[in-house]
């Protein structure tokens, strides 16, 4: 049986619960898939985000790019999240977030929020739509990888989806926050986008296989998204010397609005004996 001792295990619907002011605890829906007792980092994502748009909210700007630096196993259980301002400005801000936990920052977060103009006249888009979600198969893929937050995933499939490429939608039923805190589209989606890295895995991660956790995510937005399922058109690249690269373009139901990158370290798993 799994150790999931400092995971809540009791019944709920959402990934994690709020503690009052910026103090959260991680339920079991909210673990990892490498690590039993660590959290996955795509709910991290979400109630990151989540906190980052709480913090001196303007309604003049919006984010722009989020980087999610991951430094360590990101431990289950209580923590806190801690947001600043590092650069202030009248059109440009840059903002940080970090949640501690267990005595140290286990993820840091900084995102650009710009200031919006009206670009309607010269609004163009290179990157190619993805299949639509009606044209998507059921999809249990993910469930291939252990840990609570898998679990709670929906996903479907298009024909072209393969290993190291990967075309297909993502949508989780579970709330972010419990209590009367409803998660905005953006904090939804990209508390997915982490997902990329195991949505088209290249390598097989079973014993005798590899491992390839991702040290960050960067997510840049070029427009703010909508909806409850995210699209994923993903490519892994792995290179000859233990390192790789997983590259997406974010979709939601009216097409694509970002793009995210994941730097993953790739070792050898031991065989089982």
């Amino acid at each position: 049986m799994e150790d999931t001792t400092t995971l809540t295990a009791v019944e709920t619907s959402t990934y994690y619960r709020h503690l009052g002011a910026n103090r959260y605890e991680s339920t079991i829906h909210a673990q990892g898939a490498w690590n039993p007792t660590e959290q996955h980092m795509a709910p991290v994502a979400s109630i990151m985000v989540h906190a980052l748009e709480q913090f001196q909210p303007r309604a003049d700007m919006r984010i722009s790019r989020i980087n999610f630096d991951i430094l360590g196993l990101i431990p289950g259980g209580e923590f806190t999240i801690e947001t600043t301002l590092l650069r202030p400005g009248r059109t440009i801000e840059l903002i940080q977030a970090e949640m501690l936990a267990e005595g140290r920052v286990a993820v840091r977060a900084t995102a650009w929020r710009l200031q919006g103009n009206d670009t309607s006249a010269v609004a163009a888009c290179e990157d190619e739509p993805l299949g639509r979600l009606e044209d998507a198969v059921p999809w249990d893929g993910m469930r291939s990888w252990p840990g609570g937050f898998i679990e709670t995933l929906e996903g479907r499939a298009l024909p072209e989806h393969r290993p190291g490429r990967g075309r297909a939608w993502l949508h989780t039923p579970f709330a972010v926050l419990d209590g009367a805190e409803p998660a905005s589209p953006l904090v939804r989606l990209l508390g997915l986008a982490d997902c990329a890295n195991g949505v088209s895995a290249r390598v097989s991660p079973l014993p005798g296989g590899y491992m390839f956790p991702n040290v960050d995510l960067s997510i840049h937005l070029y427009r703010n998204p909508v909806g409850e399922w995210l699209g994923l058109d993903t490519r892994v690249t792995i290179a000859d010397d233990g390192v790789g690269l997983t590259s997406s373009v974010l979709h939601d139901v009216n097409g694509p609005f970002g793009r995210s990158e994941q730097i993953l370290t790739v070792r050898p798993i031991p065989a089982a004996q």
